[in-house]
């Protein structure tokens, strides 16, 4: 089935193409690429070494690791915003980075309703922060941990983004409900069988009242948030 809405847009610059293989072709993800909702660019940094054959060097001021050098990674950059057929105004530039914004779904929210992304994936020590302030890039973060580089941070955000895009989930009042929206954490769930290792489904769930069970996915909703508030 083909949608008349325009296709999302996402363009990777990594190092590490083969890193998009796999979580992002299965699924409900995969399904809303094979209809035409979104799709997924490479732009591999390698391509683009300068003359030394080289797309790191050593951080001035010494310290341990390699950093990506600017001009090998403006190189590849200005690869991936050609391959944009509009104004990349419409289109979020993200690089992401433990100095950035922790990513939530407000911002999820946001990302989706633009008309695709430009996402920078670093490696190693980290890039040349001239090319992060020279091209303005909106600098994200996934958590307050350390990953081995950018593309599975860039994996988790396209994921969350494409989800919210329309047509993509088959049911769309499941997003209604799910955890974070109205700042609560979703209510728990439950299914066959109703006894599990003496472990009864709550008696309210099978009353068939659909008030109650309303407020009690609400007081349920309420008291995570709270847990989770004073963790």
């Amino acid at each position: 089935m083909k949608f008349s809405q325009k296709k999302f847009l996402i363009n990777a610059v990594t190092i590490f193409p083969q890193a998009f293989e796999g979580l992002l072709d299965v699924s409900i993800i995969g399904s809303a690429r094979k209809k035409g909702i979104w799709d997924l660019q490479i732009t591999d940094i390698k391509d683009f070494v300068d003359k030394s054959n080289n797309i790191d060097d050593k951080p001035y001021g010494g310290g341990p690791g390699m950093i990506i050098k600017a001009d090998v990674l403006q190189n590849a950059y200005n690869e991936a915003l050609s391959t944009i057929e509009e104004s990349t105004k419409k289109y979020q530039k993200i690089m992401l980075t433990p100095r950035g914004k922790r990513l939530n779904q407000d911002i999820v929210k946001e990302l989706s309703k633009s008309e695709g992304l430009i996402i920078v994936c670093g490696r190693y020590e980290g890039v040349d922060q001239r090319f992060i302030d020279y091209n303005e890039l909106r600098e994200i973060s996934v958590g307050d941990f350390v990953l081995s580089g950018g593309e599975p941070a860039a994996v988790t955000l396209i994921d969350a983004i494409i989800r919210l895009l329309p047509n993509v989930l088959g049911n769309p009042s499941s997003l209604l409900e799910e955890s974070f929206n109205n700042d609560l954490i979703e209510y728990l769930q439950y299914t066959k069988p109703r006894v599990w290792k003496n472990i009864k489904v709550p008696e309210v769930l099978l009353s068939g009242d659909h008030k109650k069970i309303k407020e009690w996915r609400l007081k349920n909703s309420i008291t995570f948030k709270k847990k989770k508030k004073d963790r």
